[in-house]
């Protein structure tokens, strides 16, 4: 595994948390988004961010990952700008999706908080526990081949 991280220090609560660069970096977010399309069976996901330029970085990789998942051709959708979290949740109840959101506090402190089909935050026995044991044994899905490969898109929140 390229750029190993303490898993079951960083993967906790709903989702992965630590201090950028050092706990965590933006490759978490590729590996979340593989992990969460896999284990949710997802075929549709969307991923939004506090505006943070260290949040947007993690936002397009969690969606570069969750459009390279395995054979799930998932459509991901990827709110642009800055979105709260409520923003996020109103966009993945419309598209019937899984979804991540995406927080950088004042001190380089990254969180990224998972969330299954109904809206719901990730928890241990919701899949958390799975998405921290393919990333601890470095199985994070990769796709098959290209036609295996989803679709990428971006959302402007604000035209909503």
């Amino acid at each position: 595994m390229l750029n190993p991280i303490d898993t079951v220090a960083v993967i906790t609560g709903s989702g992965a948390s630590g201090t950028h660069p050092d706990q965590i970096h933006a490759g978490v977010a590729w590996w979340l988004g593989s992990c969460l399309v896999v284990t949710r069976g997802a075929s549709r996901a969307v991923v939004g961010h506090d505006g943070h330029p260290v949040s947007t970085e993690y936002a397009a990789r969690f969606a570069r990952g969750a459009v390279n998942a395995q054979h799930y051709r998932c459509h991901t959708t990827v709110l642009v700008g800055a979105v709260d979290e409520d923003g996020l949740l109103a966009v993945r109840k419309d598209e019937n999706a899984v979804g991540a959101y995406i927080t950088t506090s004042e001190d380089d402190t990254v969180t990224i908080t998972l969330y299954d089909v109904l809206g719901e935050r990730l928890t241990e026995r919701s899949g958390l526990d799975r998405i921290r044991a393919l990333i601890a044994t470095d199985r994070v899905p990769i796709p098959v081949n290209d036609r295996a490969r989803g679709v990428l898109d971006f959302h402007e929140e604000a035209e909503r």
